[in-house]
């Protein structure tokens, strides 16, 4: 089946992924498109205008992979380097038509408003942005009472925060605008989990009209991919590799052209569980102890959770879901014996490993094609790949390489 999904879907699948960066704290995006929302409503905006809004606070830091970079912008009211998310969300965005119209707003959503003035910056735009900066920075200053479900009670220390920054930071308008919004107690209990996830469900109830078609998806899986990629420096490309050696060896086992295209998707999306990884840890130099190994071990749990009720891509949840189930059920996360998966989803696997053996990780230099194919043929002889993928490999081993090369030559490009 050819995966459809309404862009609205979309939307929130992405949020959702974003919203994992935070690891402990998992609703950052979704609070501040809450409250810009309910800022515009106030405001008198019309309703396609407040789901503008809506969507703009989900996605306005998909340009943060990194746990610290994220805890960073969170505890600190004006982070100095917080421009450099700001322009890689932009350019992510930019890149995708259906989400392009967010874009500008992103790029200045840390922009003070003096500046905002002083550049002569589009007053729908500057409002756009600098709203979105402001309910940002009042979920920075709520960060640490959401867990504890006391953020009603700090409300009036917030709210006076904000209005100390009306005329240099922020619109005073837009100040006086977020102090109606929030005065009463429905404002801030409406950001605990349960009613914002009311909110976010009468939300993503509403069909945008707009089916993404196959290469929409495409580039879609590859922003993801490059969210998650972005999220180390030794993971870089990682996904773009897998996703192009899935497709050459789908090829070569004469898959049709859908299940092609759904595991270069697959590809692209099977490491979107690793953002709510800390950084710590993918980066660790040394062997992973068994704490960590067991945070390492749940990303393709998260990552079908995160695909599994998408429209269209049930398949390709599946198949990212078990890209570490081993033959005789060693692997992880649901200890599934791998000889009895689809072949879509070994296949993703066997790339996965070896685009990973060929890469450099922080603990050691990535194999060259000798030593990678000598390293997947004996775990075919042990019963640990599937032979008849990776006799296919080996047969086309410069091919092979080139493509989980493929992301590594981009980003040298």
């Amino acid at each position: 089946m050819t995966p459809q999904a309404d862009l609205r879907h979309l939307i929130c699948t992405l949020s959702d992924a974003l919203d994992l960066v935070g690891v402990d704290d998992v609703g950052h995006g979704k609070r501040v498109g809450v409250m810009a929302a309910e800022c515009g409503r106030l405001a008198g905006l019309d309703p396609e205008e407040v789901t503008f809004l809506f969507d703009l606070g989900m996605l306005h830091d998909i340009g943060v992979s990194s746990t610290q970079i994220h805890h960073h912008i969170l505890t600190t009211f004006a982070a100095p380097d917080a421009q450099a998310h700001c322009d890689t969300g932009a350019s992510l965005l930019a890149s995708f038509q259906p989400l392009a119209s967010l874009a500008p707003a992103v790029k200045r959503h840390h922009t003070p408003w003096t500046r905002l003035v002083e550049e002569g910056t589009d007053p729908a735009l500057a409002w756009q942005a600098n709203l979105v900066f402001l309910v940002d920075r009042v979920d920075a200053l709520a960060a640490t009472h959401h867990a504890q479900g006391s953020t009603l009670l700090h409300s009036p220390a917030i709210r006076e925060r904000i209005r100390q920054h009306a005329g240099a930071d922020f619109n005073p308008d837009l100040v006086d605008l977020f102090l109606e919004t929030s005065s009463s107690e429905a404002f801030w209990l409406m950001l605990e989990p349960r009613p914002m996830n009311d909110f976010i469900q009468e939300v993503h109830s509403q069909r945008l009209g707009y089916t993404a078609s196959m290469g929409d998806l495409r580039q879609l899986a590859e922003i993801f991919s490059r969210i998650v990629d972005a999220k180390s420096p030794f993971t870089a490309e990682h996904s773009l590799g897998v996703a192009e050696l899935s497709r050459f060896l789908a090829r070569k086992l004469e898959l049709g052209e859908s299940s092609q295209r759904q595991l270069e998707i697959a590809g692209l999306l099977h490491d979107v569980g690793k953002l709510r990884v800390p950084d710590e840890i993918l980066d660790k130099p040394g062997q992973l102890d068994w704490r960590e190994r067991q945070v390492i071990n749940t990303h393709s749990f998260e990552t079908y959770q995160i695909l599994r009720h998408l429209h269209g891509f049930e398949e390709i949840a599946q198949w990212t879901a078990h890209h570490h189930e081993a033959p005789g059920g060693g692997g992880y996360p649901f200890h599934l014996d791998a000889r009895l998966l689809p072949l879509e989803a070994r296949i993703l696997r066997i790339a996965d490993i070896f685009q990973a053996m060929v890469q450099d990780r922080p603990y050691r230099k990535g194999l060259d094609q000798t030593q990678a194919l000598a390293f997947m043929t004996n775990l075919s002889a042990r019963g640990l790949a599937e032979p008849e993928i990776v006799a296919h490999l080996v047969s086309c081993a410069d091919e092979a390489m080139a493509a989980a090369h493929a992301g590594i030559r981009r980003e040298q490009d």
